[in-house]
Order: C-alpha cells, then structure tokens, then sequence
C-alpha cells in the first residue's frame, strides 16, 4: 500500500471544512460526571491530534487505503481522534462493540486479521470474544490528561504513547475517492457523509449549535460525532451524565442543543 495520507473527502470532508472554518472554535468538549475529566479541544487541537494518527498508521505502519481497522471504543474525545484518523489515512473502519441498530456495522464471515485494533484498556477484557486478530494493536486507557499507560497489555503498544511520536503534519496528500469504503462493511465515505447529514436533519441541528451528547445513549459515532460535524455544530460529549444535572451542565457549556 502507498505511504502518502489521504485527502479527506465525503464525510471527514466535514471536520477538515470546521478545521479551515474556525480553527480556533471549541469544537469537542469531553466531560465525565464519574471522574470529573473535562478536556477542550478546539478544531486545530483536535486536528493535530487527527493528523498524528493518520502519520501513525501511514508512516509508523504502513497502511493506507484498503486497510482495515477494529475500533473497540466508547464515545471520547480520543476516539474522535482515532476514527477522523483512520479515515484520513483511506483506512475503512469497523464498529465492534458500539450501538449500531439500524446503522451499518461489520457483520458476521468479515475475515480476519484485520491490519489494525483499537480497544479501550477497561473493555479488552469485557470483550476477548470480538477482538479481531490485527496486525497492529493498540489500548488506549481513556484516562484523565490524555495519561499514557504504564504498561499496555501483552500484545499491544499504547496508542498515546505511539501517536505521539508523530507530528501533526497531514501532507502530502493522495486523492480519496467519495466511494472509497468507510467502514469495512463496504459503507462509502460518501454514504457515511450522507447519513450524517441526514440525522442532523432529523436532530434539527444548525451550523454553530453547541450540542450536548449523552454518550450513553448515542454510543454510535455517526450520531454523537459525525452528525454535529455534519450540520457545523460543536459537540459536548457527556460520559456518565447524571440525568437530574442536564440544564446545569448544558448552561455552564453554553449548549443549545440536547441530544
């Protein structure tokens, strides 16, 4: 496979567009009522963080389009990073683990291995019986200060700890085509692009909407990242919401959206 990144199209169009739009914009803010993590990333910090998985994948493993990747990841801003990532790179996606009822998902006899795994440290263990065999593995311990880890399980290297040897250069580029594959079901980048405008609709988002995301409820990533990115709205993503603490939460982030 080619060493070069990938222009983003279709669908990572959308975060590239908010990137040249407002760089400096609040674009993703993460809380987690059980741990009090509170981490702001505008678009260019949420860029860079972008750009050094795609260089990680590219650079660091060789990959580009025709790729196949596992994410295991619950809704956080990391795994923001890694998806708009690995697309950027052309790498196709599958969401194992996440809630995907009426949405495209990897579906049973995809043959394995795939070329790169992302699993969450607190849900390896949950979920050995749909890790993927992968050439690449990487545990991310979602932990407060981006915190690498002090020691990744055997058989996988530490995602913080890898991607930061990276930079946050996204050039050169290689043409992505809108039909590439997304997702390793064969869902296009432009399907995905599509979907996603589609539930902005549906969720009545506008550009410059601040939208808080229960995470509990919207586990899917089109709907709790791709679908605000859609529609130019900004996401607060909320992880172990206290259900009675909503308006407070949404009048300190100044949300004007629920979701």
């Amino acid at each position: 496979m080619g060493h070069d990144l990938v222009r983003p199209t279709g669908m990572p169009g959308a975060f590239a567009s908010a990137l040249a739009a407002h760089p400096g914009r609040s674009l993703l803010t993460y809380h987690d009522g059980a741990t009090g993590e509170h981490t702001e990333l505008s678009a260019e910090a949420l860029g860079q963080w972008v750009a050094r998985t795609a260089n990680l994948l590219v650079r660091g493993c060789g990959l580009g389009v025709g790729a196949r990747a596992a994410v295991l990841l619950p809704p956080h801003w990391q795994t923001a990073a890694v998806l708009l990532g690995t697309w950027s790179a052309g790498v196709s996606v599958s969401f194992h683990g996440a809630a995907t009822a009426g949405l495209p998902r990897l579906g049973p006899g995809v043959e394995e291995p795939f070329d790169v795994t992302y699993a969450a440290l607190p849900r390896i263990d949950d979920w050995l019986d749909q890790v993927p065999e992968a050439h690449h593995r990487f545990a991310l311990g979602l932990a407060r200060d981006a915190a690498p880890l002090p020691e990744p399980p055997a058989g996988y290297r530490d995602y913080l700890t890898e991607v930061r040897r990276h930079d946050a250069d996204l050039r050169p580029y290689v043409p992505l085509r809108p039909d590439d594959a997304a997702s390793v079901d064969g869902t296009s980048y432009a399907d995905w692009g599509r979907l996603a405008r589609e539930l902005a609709d549906l969720f009545g988002l506008r550009p410059d909407d601040r939208v808080l995301v229960d995470a509990a409820e919207h586990e899917h990533p089109v709907k709790w990242l791709l679908a605000p990115l859609a529609a130019g709205a900004s996401v607060v993503l909320c992880a172990n919401l206290d259900s009675h603490a909503v308006r407070e939460r949404g009048a300190a982030e100044r949300v004007t959206r629920v979701l």
